[in-house]
């Protein structure tokens, strides 16, 4: 390495970490004259070149002040996590890598940590070794994944091959959600061909949970797509009670688990995803609360046949090895190495602090809740995991209270309508979060509130 790069990258991690330390001295939203500075990034492209180290000065002057902290311990806005400094380390030096995680022979390590990675999710949910999986870009992906597997096998049961003949004069696949089932699942559904709007959908009770009761009989290719981890109220959809009344050879049974797959690490929590292993499939994403860079899903699926045939291609450039080549099970070929860091994050925690880290988001969610109740204000959800739903009366004084929180700056909560209410959400995930953390949020809510209530 030159000396002047030995410089350039000496620079880049003074800078990472001054802006990392001075995330507790600033307001949480970037404030408006820093976004407009934006602007000063926005030339025509330039005719001649500039130092390295310019570049990077020009983009930290300009561009750190414009971020969201969302790195830091106030915010609440979205399930969002911060990066374990294990997790951010391996990031660091995987990119220094530069591998291509999608071939085993263009990058050993990147392909053994997903293996490894993969193991460690199946063991902490407690599914078969038999099951497979793959290292996507977030929630959408992992559910396009595990459902282009669900689509192959689905066909195959009725003697259609999809990858070869298309979608064009297939059977049909009846497919079966929750009435609040996340956006993202119904984005991979349309993305596979399997329609936006062409689904059952199942009335949910008070929480979002999908009613058991309510299943229809099922008959013919059909999937059904499950729900841990509402984005609203955390609640968990009665995994063993649906398992147990769809389940069966024409059927496939997929769970949305971005988050709440997250509660098995905890025996405080692993009840809620009881009856996750009768499932054909789960997808979760780890930049949520594994707390790993984005951007990091997971899907993970009982028959890795499936997923291969729906997946693999075959170049005569490529090398085919005995050993497991990622590319074959995911729709990338050309992908960064994500199980770097989410085996540094396992690595770092160990199965005792992933449930403390758990245990302790969950803690302080019902720590917000109580302290918002107790000053009169209305809770609208059961917490059960680490979101929070909070009226502070009218739905005007609800938006008003969410934009006087996020101008004050202490910590940043965003606002949702749920069943007919307008309400601010509080999503706890980040491991650097502290209890102090909580009370100073919620005074700076309180006050907030206060102030619009008169």
């Amino acid at each position: 390495m030159k000396k002047r790069q030995r410089r350039l990258m000496r620079e880049t991690a003074e800078r990472s970490i001054r802006y990392l330390r001075d995330l507790e001295d600033r307001a949480v939203a970037p404030d408006p004259s820093s976004v407009e500075a934006l602007e000063w990034l926005d030339t025509p492209l330039p005719e001649e070149p500039l130092s390295d180290r310019k570049v990077l000065a020009l983009l930290d002057k300009l561009g750190s002040p414009a971020t969201v902290a969302t790195a830091g311990r106030r915010f609440f806005g979205f399930v969002i996590g911060g990066s374990l400094p294990a997790a951010l380390a391996a990031n660091w030096l995987a990119t220094a890598w530069d591998q291509n995680a999608g071939l085993w022979a263009g990058s050993p390590v990147g392909s053994h940590m997903e293996e490894i990675g993969l193991r460690w999710l199946r063991e902490l949910l407690g599914l078969p070794e038999s099951w497979g999986g793959a290292f996507v870009t977030g929630a959408t992906m992992a559910n396009f994944t595990c459902l282009a597997a669900a689509r192959s096998a689905l066909l195959a049961s009725v003697g259609w091959d999809v990858e070869r003949d298309g979608l064009h004069g297939a059977p049909e696949i009846d497919v079966i959600v929750g009435g609040d089932a996340h956006a993202t699942l119904i984005k991979a559904l349309g993305l596979l061909g399997l329609g936006r709007d062409r689904m059952t959908r199942i009335p949910v009770d008070r929480q979002g949970r999908m009613r058991a009761d309510a299943m229809p009989p099922t008959e013919g290719p059909t999937l059904v797509c499950l729900q841990a981890g509402n984005v609203n109220t955390g609640a968990v959809d009665p995994i063993a009670k649906i398992c147990a009344k769809a389940a069966c050879e024409s059927t496939w049974i997929h769970i949305d688990a971005a988050f709440g797959f997250w509660a098995a690490a905890s025996p405080v929590y692993r009840h809620l995803m009881a009856g996750a292993e009768q499932a054909d499939s789960i997808c979760t994403d780890a930049h949520k609360w594994l707390n790993v860079p984005y951007d990091s899903g997971i899907a993970l699926v009982r028959d890795p046949a499936a997923l291969s045939r729906a997946m693999s291609f075959s170049v005569s450039y490529l090398p085919e090895r005995e050993r497991r080549e990622p590319s074959h099970y995911t729709p990338e070929l050309s992908r960064r190495a994500r199980g770097v860091e989410v085996w540094a994050a396992m690595r770092s925690l160990g199965r005792s602090g992933l449930a403390a880290m758990i245990e302790r988001s969950c803690r302080q969610a019902r720590r917000f809740a109580d302290g918002l109740s107790a000053a009169g204000y209305e809770i609208l959800n059961e917490v059960v995991l680490n979101q929070v739903l909070v009226s502070f009366g009218t739905p005007e004084q609800t938006l008003e209270t969410i934009r006087r929180i996020q101008q004050d700056g202490t910590c940043w909560c965003g606002s949702t309508h749920w069943q007919g209410r307008t309400a601010m959400r509080i999503s706890v995930c980040s491991w650097a979060t502290r209890d102090k953390d909580v009370e100073r949020s919620l005074d700076a809510m309180l006050a907030a509130a206060a102030a619009v209530r008169g």
